[in-house]
């Protein structure tokens, strides 16, 4: 019989339940739900009518459950704020953790997180980065760091397909409030383009960013985004992003000595050069010569196997057959982007990495402490394809 982990769940939310039903419908073979958690007991009763497993136990506290003796290894899939707290308890418990992105709201408290980590090497801790199995970002990251193109000069990432109505907004009272979600399009919908960024391209040193609160939407944070970095080697990046435009683009570029890449509509191309620019601009005797290149639809293995990708990753990860796609300490890079670019703003001023996790708290909890949660019932989403999917354009 294939061995099983038994996995709890805390917060049976649109997240928490599209796992819950991946297992359900037997997605993810090494793994069986023996206990839910949630606060909300519209929200757990809701729960205990999908029948998602014989021997579920359905808790309305989370530390209760933890404490249960029920479970191997624990998904988180709460608001932001909690996250780290959360997987903190259960690594205190030695249960395994996966954790939704982002993996916390303010770079000090997942530095806590991350060093609770190391204390319990027993944990097998993953991060829901499941762009990460996404063939097309998978193979642009090969090429990238295989030094056959030399180093990068530029990266583009226009990513605007986020588009939000305000009946989004209006669908929680903590949605797009700072002190509920603590940031906008950053720290709800970019976690995942983020990582993938610092994935691919590595960490830049410096960010200056332009960010525009309620621009498009009744909301108190950013929902249009500017942003603009430098890397060690000179290379330049610009990050945009917005849940205001309506019928976005989703367009990733990367420069490179001797090639250009081009991610969009799941597609990879490359612009392959006959030589270096570099050796070609001291070489070349025509005023308004150019390096010759070929166009290259990139083939890759065509895998993409997002969030049942990751949990089946981690659960063979556990039994000691797998390796994660992401390990858990790798949420705090993006979430050092998105931290970087709000600081940024909100000083006025170029911010080098790395920056003062305290300045960056004492500037978020201002804003969290005139921050006021909207007055409208929450709304939890019949159907969270599109909420667990994000592998369109």
């Amino acid at each position: 019989m294939m061995k099983k982990i038994r996995v709890g769940i805390i917060g049976i939310g649109n997240m928490g339940s599209g796992h819950a039903k991946s297992i359900k419908l037997g997605l993810c073979p090494h793994i069986e739900i023996t206990a839910i958690a949630d606060t909300n007991p519209q929200r757990l009763e809701w729960a205990k009518k999908q029948k998602y497993g014989k021997n579920v136990t359905y808790f309305s506290d989370d530390i209760e459950m933890l404490d249960s003796g029920l479970m191997d290894a624990c998904i988180i899939a709460v608001p932001h704020y909690d996250h780290p707290g959360l997987a903190i308890e259960c690594m205190k418990r030695s249960i395994h953790v996966m954790l939704e992105k982002p993996s916390g709201v303010y770079t000090k408290q997942v530095r806590e997180m991350n060093e609770e980590a190391d204390r319990h090497p027993e944990v097998v801790f993953g991060m829901m980065f499941n762009q990460r199995t996404n063939c097309v970002y998978r193979k642009l990251r090969e090429l990238v760091q295989s030094g056959k193109y030399g180093s990068i000069r530029r990266t583009n990432w226009l990513i605007t397909t986020w588009y939000r109505p305000q009946a989004y907004y209006n669908s929680g009272g903590w949605r797009a409030t700072w002190a509920g979600e603590g940031g906008g399009v950053l720290l709800n919908q970019c976690p995942h383009q983020l990582d993938l960024w610092q994935w691919i391209c590595g960490m830049p040193v410096k960010v200056h960013a332009h960010l525009q609160y309620g621009k498009w939407h009744d909301i108190e944070v950013e929902d249009d985004v500017t942003a603009y970095v430098e890397y060690e080697n000179g290379a330049t990046g610009v990050f945009v992003t917005s849940t205001g435009d309506a019928h976005g683009t989703n367009r990733f570029e990367i420069q490179m000595d001797k090639a250009k890449f081009v991610v969009e509509n799941n597609k990879l191309t490359m612009l392959e050069y006959n030589m270096s620019e570099p050796e070609f601009t001291k070489t070349n005797k025509k005023a308004f010569g150019s390096p010759k290149a070929k166009k290259i639809r990139v083939k890759t293995d065509h895998k993409n196997l997002q969030h049942i990708g990751v949990l089946n990753a981690w659960a063979k990860t556990i039994l000691g057959e797998g390796q994660l796609v992401a390990d858990g300490r790798e949420g705090l890079n993006g979430l050092i982007l998105s931290n970087a670019m709000h600081l940024s703003s909100f000083l006025g001023k170029e911010i080098t990495l790395p920056f003062d996790d305290e300045v960056y708290y004492e500037e978020l909890m201002k804003r969290v402490s005139t921050s006021k949660e909207k007055d409208t019932s929450e709304v939890f989403f019949a159907d969270t394809d599109d909420v667990m999917g994000s592998t369109k354009s």
